[in-house]
């Protein structure tokens, strides 16, 4: 008997629901819309993937007043 877990990953929304014109990501979540759209339809893999691709688009995003 195999034992099935189910788990459920949070969503990187954090209420700032702002799209950004040139980069077309959300100011708050920086994902794209359909990634909005799509994020409770993505299995467990494709979001921990898109989370990680988040972490690397806040990075290349930062604005440390240079």
């Amino acid at each position: 008997m195999a034992i099935q877990t189910t788990e459920t990953i949070k969503s990187p929304c954090i209420g700032i629901c702002a799209i950004d014109d040139l980069s077309g990501l959300c100011h708050g979540c920086y994902r794209s819309i359909d990634e909005i759209q799509g994020w409770w339809d993505m299995s467990t893999t494709e979001q921990q993937n898109l989370l990680a691709t988040i972490e690397v688009r806040q990075i290349e995003m930062a604005d440390f007043g240079d």
